[in-house]
Parts: C-alpha cells; sequence; structure tokens
C-alpha cells in the first residue's frame, strides 16, 4: 500500500470508530505499530485533528471531513462484488438498496474509477437461487430492527412441521443458505433456524423486551461455547 493510501486509511479507521489504538492500525494495515506513531504524528503535523495518546488510542474530532470515495481498485471490485451477493441473495429490499448505492457510488467516482467499476468481471449470478429465503429475510431483518416477536411456520430437518414464536437477533449467510439466530420462546434457548426451511413469517405487533440472557450478545457467547 503506497503511504498517501495508508495515511487516508488511518483517517478512515479513526473516524469511523470512537477509540482505536495503534496496535489495531498496525494489524489492519499490516505495518509496525512504529509506522502507525510516525504516520499519526504526520497527520497531526498537517493539520489533521486526531485526539488520543499512544497506549490508549486515537480518535478524529468530530466535525473533520475528507473527500469522499477516494476507493483504490481493489476497494472498487470489493464493493462491486459484495453488492451483487447481495442482489442474488439479499432480498428484494437489500437488493435494490445494493443497486441504489453502487449507482451513487459510480456517479461520485473520477473517470478512471468508475470505468473499473463499471468494467468489473466480478459477478454473482442469482438466476439459480430461491427468492423465497429472501422475502422471509426481509420481514426478520424488519422484526430484529423493531424488536418485535416473530411466528414461524417452520420444518426441522427430517421434514416435521412446527410453529414457533422466536426473538429474531441476528442473521447469519453461510454461503448457500441464510439462519436466524433466535431465543425460542418454545424451547426457552436459542435455536438457529435455516430460512430455506420457514414456510412463513407472520411479524407479531408485539415488541420483546431487552432481559439479560436473551440477547444477540448471549446467542453469540452460547454459539461460541457450543
Amino acid at each position: 500500500m503506497r503511504r498517501a493510501d495508508r495515511l487516508f486509511a488511518i483517517v478512515q479507521y479513526l473516524r469511523g470508530r470512537r477509540l482505536t489504538t495503534a496496535a489495531q492500525l498496525a494489524r489492519w494495515l499490516e505495518v509496525s505499530e512504529r509506522t502507525v506513531y510516525r504516520d499519526i504524528a504526520d497527520l497531526s503535523a498537517s493539520g489533521v485533528p486526531i485526539d488520543g495518546e499512544a497506549g490508549v488510542g486515537y480518535r478524529v474530532r468530530a466535525g473533520f471531513d475528507l473527500p469522499p470515495l477516494m476507493f483504490t481498485f481493489d476497494e472498487i471490485d470489493a464493493l462491486v462484488i459484495g453488492a451483487r451477493f447481495v442482489e442474488s441473495w439479499g432480498g428484494p429490499s437489500l437488493a435494490g438498496g445494493a443497486r441504489s448505492a453502487l449507482s451513487k457510488i459510480a456517479a461520485a467516482l473520477p473517470g478512471d474509477k468508475r470505468i473499473a467499476l463499471e468494467r468489473t468481471t466480478l459477478f454473482a449470478p442469482g438466476f439459480f437461487v430461491d427468492p423465497k429465503p429472501g422475502e422471509r429475510l426481509d420481514a426478520l431483518r424488519h422484526a430484529i430492527t423493531e424488536h418485535r416477536f416473530a411466528d414461524l411456520d417452520y420444518k426441522d430437518a427430517g421434514g416435521q412441521p412446527t410453529q414457533r414464536r422466536v426473538r429474531p437477533l441476528g442473521l447469519y449467510f453461510w454461503g448457500d443458505a441464510w439462519t436466524l439466530g433466535a431465543w425460542c420462546e418454545l424451547r426457552q434457548n436459542f435455536r438457529n433456524f435455516r430460512l430455506d426451511r420457514i414456510g412463513a413469517v407472520d411479524v407479531a405487533d408485539a415488541r420483546y423486551p431487552d432481559e439479560p440472557g436473551k440477547r444477540l450478545e448471549d446467542y453469540m457467547r452460547k454459539m461460541q461455547e457450543d
């Protein structure tokens, strides 16, 4: 990575987080901590308002901005393939968001970068993808955002039907399938539900309470323990 690109990346990292250590920056940028300290000193000397200190962490003072969309060619490819994956696998709402975001990015890029975006040869064909899990994904995203219960018509691995009321917590993509991580009211425990085995989703009007032991962080801890 060129030093100019590295300095820009440091500012972007510091703008996007509350506090970032030199060790984190060194790991992400694949340089030494000494290099990070030197770069931060140079950025500060050039007028970038960086607050913090060695051993504690750094951040860019609120209100500071840089010209947007100074993407490298690798970053452009990453954005395009990510958006195309979402178009194919992410459901109607996310697919529309991905297309709209790429259009906005293309409109703001300089000429050579815009051509690179339009001519990228990375694709994620969606003609073989079942659209139904994507439609359920949209409903479950809404339930997670609103903290609402969801009632699922579900079939287990053996094809046995069951009805579950769950607290949707997170959605996970595994390459060929989405799963919902949730607290199951029937089992009184965390469960994973494949979206392609969900027959119907009914997002309830009722909101579930924020209870210790039934939150997303509790679910993630439980999955790691298992």
